[in-house]
Formats: structure tokens, sequence, C-alpha cells
């Protein structure tokens, strides 16, 4: 109690407004942003009326019950003057009186004024205090049945509950918006759990670091080597490694170092590798980490591997496709195929169509300009004909759905694929009816309806969301996976279609014949050479679709600003014309060129377009917009770009907040003001944003202040992106540098071992496996973990 006294926020000297809740103006359910009236009882603020408007995050309020709220006055420019609260907490009856008359108001049904003296004369005046931290204290109450102390109970967590969490989470230093995550996780019981292990939060609530907790922690008498400290540090360091640096697990001896760093530089204290090593060995019969092999993983990706492992199997299992059309017949359909849309397919191609046609699962890759949309459109179109079905949607109805279904990780690259086969597309988080918030624990029965799907831009599906979909797969479909192998990595862990590629486990056609050369074209010819890590000779030369000028870092936005001027004068739109870079400081990193190119895209020079302030960030109407999350209910992902087309103040809603709508390509979604955080300026964007996407005009900085970005696969990408016209900036050494640096952070992942058994057991000798054990998703879990780790001890785990 002590600890808790010395972090209490509430000084007396506080400035507070005290008052009865009249009316809500706006209440937000999802961070409790509100904006409330309140009728003035008492305050030490100087300037306060008889009426104030409160603005701040609370729970739901109710009218007429006092509130003290602890915070400052401010000017707002259209809506006058408003209190900004901090945080704030509930008037509670004090008096013997008081509390018997609210205890038997009617807010608590059942509760008499006989039973509610009962229970003051039983628990005193401080009596709701007691109820709230200990609820068992109600069964001392004379006559008070169990079910009206549950009632009694039930009804004050939801008058007080959530209002007291979030003041003693406001005493512990939390914001209003992350109480309100850790209230969503641990209810009423949040302080409990907080006090007994501040740690928890690492493992439990994103947005909570280690430094974080590691400080409540000490506050709260937990330091040096306690084994939560410990666990927290291990657990912290193994996220870190694996979520943001897209590993799958981490070696033992890479671990230990780093979680004896963690520990002594956020505490002076000394910290034992045995001390490290016992407490992972704990977390590993906690199921809390995986440990194979001297390998640490988190349980969802070790499993995720795995299950990808055994869906394939299953889905490579199926024989009747093999042999379901005679060769004569496909060649038959194939060249009538031709015929009606005049394409001639290289050998190449045909033989991607077949063998996507007749085998369970298949990868297609190459670069670009080798055909790959031009062969899906052939695999659509084939299979529509071979199997007599209509390639119209509106033929099909909910009891028999379109057998055909087309997929990708953005809502870009959906939006491309969708133009390309003239089918819809989707992402594959809307396919499987995710939200894209789940956290890497969920496991549920999600099942995907259909026949034949094509997944594309496989280069950018991660580890877990691959194992999302391939066990929401039916026995019976048919899969084809589409990707360049030589793009970025997903932004989640692991590198699967570079392992699927590599064990060789899945029918796989690579294009390597080069056909979008037919206009002169040079980008595809760039972007080749730089895959195979040859420096262009001819970089600097000037051709119909690429330029490079050179420029230092200091000129780069002076050159990037010259470029669009002329474009813009050329007739093209932000939207045709696409800045990429690797870096958002600096001189020439994104946030500097987006605030320059909205000045020269979306100039407001004579202040008649309407524009809204959102930190250091004007937003205008007719702005290019980039989403950051996921708004699967609004058809809205990560990636997608948009444009700003209305603005409303607050004065002009009957919300009375400042809303921004964005079109994403007719889509239309509605941000207030607290949602501003959702998206950003997309003039200038990140190149890993870029995926997934094409654009008529590319503009790409290639400088030796990006050095700690430049790689091979980076450069690779962005180049790949623009679809016309290619304008490289920046100095030649810079760009070579690129060229010849491969990725040197190999991410470390296990799947290409796990496919490699399966492989070799699939091409062993049939008259070899008898005794051979057969790998299924049941004896994958079956198997001893312990087998060999007899003489295993925590000094095994020390560098």
């Amino acid at each position: 109690m002590e600890r808790q006294n010395s972090m209490n926020l509430f000084e007396d000297e506080e400035k507070f407004i005290k008052g009865r809740h009249l009316v809500t103006i706006f209440h937000n359910e999802q961070n409790l942003y509100s904006v409330i009236r309140i009728k003035v009882d008492e305050t030490n603020e100087d300037s306060a009326d008889k009426e104030a408007i409160i603005t701040g995050y609370f729970p739901k309020m109710h009218e007429q019950e006092t509130y003290i709220f602890y915070g400052a006055f401010q000017e707002h420019p259209k809506f006058g003057l408003q209190y900004n609260a901090k945080h704030f907490k509930k008037e509670i009856p004090h008096t013997k009186q008081g509390i018997v008359g609210y205890l038997s108001s009617e807010l608590f049904n059942g509760i008499g004024k006989k039973t509610a003296e009962r229970i003051v004369d039983e628990l005193g005046e401080n009596a709701i205090t007691k109820i709230l931290e200990q609820p068992s204290l109600l069964d001392k109450v004379p006559k008070l049945p169990p079910e009206k102390a549950k009632l009694l109970y039930d009804k004050l967590m939801e008058h007080q509950g959530l209002e007291q969490v979030m003041i003693g989470l406001n005493q512990y230093g939390f914001g209003p918006q992350i109480s309100m995550k850790i209230y969503q996780v641990y209810k009423e019981q949040t302080l409990e759990i907080i006090r007994q292990n501040p740690y928890r939060l690492v493992e439990d609530i994103e947005g909570v670091g280690f430094g974080r907790a590691d400080e409540l922690g000490k506050a709260l008498g937990i330091t040096g080597n306690h084994p939560d400290r410990i666990k927290a540090g291990i657990k912290y360091t193994v996220e870190i490694e694996c979520l943001q640096n897209g590993n799958v697990y981490v070696d033992a001896e890479e671990l230990l170092p780093k979680v004896k760093k963690l520990l002594e530089y956020h505490q002076a204290c000394e910290i034992e590798f045995t001390e490290i090593s016992t407490e992972l060995i704990k977390m590993e019969e906690e199921s809390k980490l995986v440990i194979d092999q001297k390998r640490i993983y988190l349980p969802s990706l070790y499993f995720s591997e795995k299950g990808i492992v055994t869906n394939i199997q299953r889905i490579l299992a199926q024989e009747e496709y093999k042999d379901q059309f005679p060769e004569s017949e496909f060649l038959l359909a194939l060249g009538k195929l031709e015929e009606r849309i005049n394409v001639q397919y290289a050998p190449s191609q045909k033989e991607a169509i077949q063998t996507a046609l007749m085998s369970p699962m298949m990868i297609l890759t190459g670069g670009p300009g080798t055909g790959k949309t031009t062969v899906i459109k052939g695999i659509v179109e084939l299979y529509s004909e071979l199997h007599g079905c209509s390639l119209n949607p509106k033929d099909y109805s909910k009891d028999n759905p379109f057998p055909i279904l087309l997929a990708a990780p953005t809502g870009r690259a959906a939006k491309r694929m969708s133009e390309s086969t003239g089918l819809p597309a989707m992402t594959i988080h809307r396919l499987l009816g995710m939200t894209g918030q789940e956290g890497m624990d969920v496991d549920d029965d999600r099942k995907v309806d259909g026949k034949f799907l094509i997944i594309d831009e496989m280069s950018m599906v991660d580890t877990w969301l691959a194992h999302q979909l391939l066990k929401a797969l039916p026995d019976h479909i048919q899969v084809i996976f589409v990707g360049d192998e030589d793009q970025l990595p997903s932004v989640g862990p692991g590198v699967v279609l570079k392992d699927l590629l590599r064990s060789e486990v899945i029918p796989t056609v690579r294009l390597t014949d080069i056909y979008r050369q037919a206009d002169g074209s040079s980008i595809i010819e760039l972007a080749h050479e730089i895959k195979n890590g040859r420096m262009p000779q001819n970089l600097s030369k000037q051709y119909n679709d690429r330029s490079f000028i050179r420029c230092t870092t200091q000129q780069i936005p002076e050159v990037v600003e010259k470029v669009v001027l002329s474009a813009k004068r050329k007739g093209y739109l932000a939207k045709d014309i696409q800045i990429l870079a690797p870096m958002y400081r600096g001189p020439a990193g994104i946030d500097r060129l987006n605030e320059m190119l909205q000045e020269i895209l979306n100039p407001n020079e004579n202040k008649n377009r309407k524009e809204l302030t959102f930190g250091d960030v004007k937003y205008r109407i007719g702005d290019k917009v980039l989403q950051l999350v996921n708004q699967p209910e609004q058809h809205v992902f990560n990636g997608d770009i948009g444009e700003i087309i209305s603005i409303f103040y607050a004065k002009e809603n009957t919300e009375k907040q400042d809303m921004i709508i964005i079109s994403f390509d007719g889509t239309e979604v509605t941000y207030t003001r607290q949602d501003f955080n959702q998206f950003t300026h997309a003039f200038c964007c990140s190149i890993h944003k870029s995926q997934g996407s094409e654009f008529p005009i590319v503009i790409l900085p290639v400088v030796k202040s990006y050095y700690r970005m430049l790689r091979r696969n980076l450069l690779y990408t962005a180049i790949t992106r623009s679809k016309q016209f290619l304008i490289l900036c920046g100095e030649e050494e810079a760009f070579r540098l690129g060229v010849e640096r491969e990725d040197d952070g190999q991410r470390k992942t296990t799947l290409y071992e796990k496919l490699r058994l399966l492989h070799d057991y699939s091409t062993q000798d049939p008259s070899q496996k008898s005794d051979q054990f057969i790998l299924t998703e049941d004896t994958l879990l079956t198997i001893d973990p312990m087998i060999g780790m007899e003489n295993v001890t925590p000094y095994d785990f020390m560098v």
C-alpha cells in the first residue's frame, strides 16, 4: 500500500473541477474518447463558469452523478474554452447516510435501505471501496443472500469498477488509451494482476515494452533476478528477434547474452546465465516458449511451421488431379483459348498452365515481364473451359458458390489481380474472415469454401498467415502460389515462399524469359540486372522510360520537386506519381519529402481548401494518403492508397468532431480525430509499403545516407513498382553498394528443414517406408520432446 501511495498523482494542489454530469456530447466506445457537459459544483480553477465542457478519455458516465476531473483549461480554436481532463475519479459517498442512500438507489435493484444499512454497519463508511477490492467481505453481512451479494458486486463493478481501474492505472503512469487496452484484457482483476506481476503486461498487452514494465516492477519491489523479471526479459527479447526482425526462432547461445544485457541495462544488477536458462526451461514447461535443439520459438510460430508442412502434405496427397484431363483435351482447349484471346503462349507458360490444372498445388514464380499475369489469366480461362463452369460470379449462389478464389496479402495487390483477370479478388484476411487485428495465438476453425485458389504476391505472406490460410483449406482444392522470390520478404516472421521453393516439395514452374520488352522497356532489363547482383554499366544513360539524375542527399528534395513539377505539367496526377524511399527521417526522408510534395501536388495557396492539423501534419482535401491498419469491416486494409475527399469541422456535424473522409478506389471511410493516426500522407511512402502495387511513374532516390537500409532486394522491389517511367536520383556509388549488398540479416527459419523431411520421405522407395514414422499433424505432436535430452541441464543453454 505504501508503494501505491508513493505513486499517487492526486496531489492537493492539483487543478480540478468537480461537477454533476449533465449530458454526453460524444463518446467513442472503442478508445473512450468523450466530450461531456457538467454542472460545476466545486473547483480551484479561476476561469470556471456554472457549466463546463470536459474532454478526455472516460468510460460511459451516468447522468446526475458527480465526478472530479483533473486537468487544465484549453482554448479550442472553434469551440472555445474546454477542460482537457488528464484523469478523473467518481465522487463516492463517504458518510453512512450517503452510502446507504447510494446502495439503496435504483442503480441496485433488490438492495433496500435495511440491507444497505446492514452492509455499512458491517463494513464501515468505506464499504464501497472494500467491496470492490474484496467482494468476499459481503459474506459477512447478515441476511444478505449470495445472489444479492453477487448482484451488488456486479453492479458496483459496472458503475465504478472500470473507473477504479482507470484511476489506478493512471496512478501507475498509464495514459487512458493504453489503460483501456489493459482493462479489456484483465477486466476487474487488472490492478491485482499488475501488483502481483507487472511483467505480464509485456506478454499480454501490445504497446507495453519491457522498460515500461520494469519501471513499474521496480516501484512495486520486483527487482534484480526475480523470476518474473527474468521471464519477461526472455519473452520480450524473443518477440523482438521474431516479430520485429523476422526470425521464426532464436538460437539459445544468442538469446542468453541479449537477455542478460537487457536485464542489467535497466537495473544495476548482476544476472547469471544459469538464472536465465533456468527460467527459460520453466517457460517451456509452462508452454510459453518451445525449445527444440537449442532453438527458442514462440509457440505460435513453432506450430505454424509444423502446420504449414502437414497441410501441404494433406493437399498434395490428392491423386485425382493428375490424370483428370487427357493431354490431347488440354492442348485442344489451350489452342482454342490462344485463338480467342490472340495470345501465343511460350513453352514454359504452357507448362505452367498445364501443371496448375493437373496438380493439387503449384508454385509459379518469375521476375517482372516474365508473363505471370498472362499465365494466371490462362489458368483461370482453361479451368473454366475444361470444367464447363461459368466465369460470371452472378451465375452462382450461396448454396453453389463461385469455385475460383483469388486472393493476395494486400488490398492493392488484390485489386491488380482482379483487374488482370476480370474476376473478384480479395485480401487473404478477408478470405479467411479475419479482421487483421488477431493475435498470433488465435486458434479457430475458419474454413474456405472453393475448388481452385490462386494466391498472388506470395513473397509477402509470413509464416503465421500462411499457416492460417493452409489449415483453412478443404481437402479437395487446387492451390496456386504466385510470387517473386527476389522481392523483399514479408513484414512478419519467415521467408515462406523462399523456403517452399528451396524444398522442391511443391511442383514449381519458373518463368525466366522476358516478354514485356516489345516497347523497348529498359526498366525490366535493369531489374533483372539487379536481381542477378550486377551493377548496370548503363545506369546513368538516359532512356525513353528511365533516367538517372546525379545529386547529393541535400539536393534530393530539389531534384524530386523538379521531376514532379515536370510530370504535373505533362498532365500526370498525384495518384500516377509515386516517390519511394527507404527511411523516414533526414533531409531525403519520407517525412520531409511528403511535406514538400503536398505543397507541389496539393497546395493551398488561396486558403480555399479545407484542412485539418494533426500533430505536425496538415491534411487537405485532395491529399494522397496511405492506410496503416486493417479495417476489414470497411473493406480497407493496411497499404491501401486513397484520397481525402471531404473534411468536416466539428461545428459542422452532429457528433461535434473533426472528421476526414477518404476514398479508397470508391470505398469511402470516415475518420474522426482520434483515428487520424490510422493513415498518413502517401505522396512518398516506404518501399515496404509499396509492395503489391504498381505506379505509372516511380521516383527513387538512392543516396549513401540510406546506407543502413540499402539492399539488393530493396532496390529490386522498388524498381519493379514502375510501370512506365522510372527516375533514379542520387549517387551511383550508393546504388552500387545497394546492388552488391545482399540481405545480411538472413532470417532464421526451420520450415525448409521440415519440408525436406517431408520431401525425403515422399520420394523414398515405397518398400523402405513400412517401418518409417509417417509425418502427420497427430504424429508431429506426439513425438516426445525430451528424446535425446536426458542429460540436458540449464548449463547447456549457456554461452
